[in-house]
């Protein structure tokens, strides 16, 4: 049996939105295993971020509150701690990587600075200590000048650089779990390659467990073993990676799949979903999906359907009418 890492069960996030709040995560359910890379995959505005954030207690600056479930990292459920006691986690054995690296970093502080603060806060070390275990994690995730990369501020560095440096800075610590939040937005296709495989070196290295958000599905298939599909705030299907893509269930996920641009195909004609994700403040009745969906029911119209495992298949769940079987999870 794998180690379990993490544990979210029935996590649920709202935000402030006037004089009430709103559902952005609801009762969200999963687990991590060591030394796994899971995605995290959906539209833009379909909660991934926010998932992130409420894993690393990250919401006291937003309207943002947990108001039910737990989040365990090794059977600690990190809801029960104080901030100091969450700090001591946050960069050291839990790490993220955020999706601009360019405003993730301090523009006005060298490169060195920020990287020696950020290993002295979790390590009991000199200033010249941190400063080798900065430049050897630039060493490490292949940043070739590693001493005028240190000396330099974020803009003298193009957006590669620093999402390096992001990665270095996020390693530092040798963390055991690492939530990448899409680690390649705004990097070209050859840096996107470049950062995908200092991951899975990372990972097989250190057996460092990530969680990939990102709303790349060719990522997800090069990467992940385990694919997560979010919809309005909600898993919607959840199985290995092979098949998900294979043998996708769920509308949504069906639609997603079919987006991908094919070799050949007319990019002037790709087929998109219909329709946007749902306003927090007007979700519709019954299946969120069901709005945008072709298979839509009277049933999808009126109530929601749980997550529950595909009949016939071990680790394939999903949260439709059309395909499940009488288990939920």
């Amino acid at each position: 049996m794998s180690e379990t890492i993490l544990e979210v069960k029935n996590l649920r996030t709202e935000f402030k939105r006037e004089k009430s709040y709103v559902t952005a995560i609801h009762d969200v359910s999963f687990s991590l295993n060591k030394g796994e890379i899971v995605g995290l995959v959906g539209e833009s505005g379909c909660g991934k971020s926010v998932t992130s954030m409420s894993i690393m207690r990250l919401l006291g600056d937003t309207s943002g509150k947990i108001t039910n479930g737990e989040i365990r990292f090794k059977g600690r459920n990190l809801l029960d701690l104080s901030e100091r006691e969450m700090q001591t986690i946050r960069g050291s054995r839990i790490s993220m990587i955020f999706q601009d690296p360019m405003s993730s970093l301090n523009p006005p502080i060298r490169i060195e600075k920020q990287m020696i603060e950020a290993v002295r806060i979790h390590e009991n070390c000199s200033k010249e200590q941190a400063r080798k275990i900065a430049a050897d994690m630039l060493h490490e995730v292949g940043i070739p000048d590693v001493e005028n990369t240190l000396r330099s501020y974020p803009h003298q560095l193009s957006g590669g650089m620093c999402q390096r440096v992001m990665i270095a800075m996020a390693m530092a610590c040798k963390p055991e779990l690492l939530i990448a939040d899409e680690p390649t937005t705004a990097l070209d296709v050859t840096i996107q390659a470049q950062i995908m495989d200092l991951m899975k070196k990372i990972q097989k290295e250190n057996g460092t467990t990530i969680l990939l958000i990102t709303h790349d599905l060719g990522v997800v298939a090069q990467m992940c073993s385990r694919v997560l599909v979010m919809y309005a705030g909600r898993i919607v299907e959840q199985a290995d990676v092979h098949e998900l893509f294979y043998n996708p269930k769920h509308p949504y996920t069906k639609g997603l799949i079919a987006c991908v641009p094919k070799i050949g195909s007319d990019v002037r004609r790709l087929p998109s979903i219909p329709g946007s994700v749902p306003d927090l403040s007007v979700m519709p009745k019954g299946c969120k999906f069901a709005p945008r969906c072709q298979y839509a029911s009277d049933r999808c119209l009126k109530g929601e359907p749980d997550l529950v495992l595909v009949d016939g298949r071990e680790n394939h769940w999903i949260r439709c009418y059309l395909e499940s079987k009488d288990q939920t999870m």
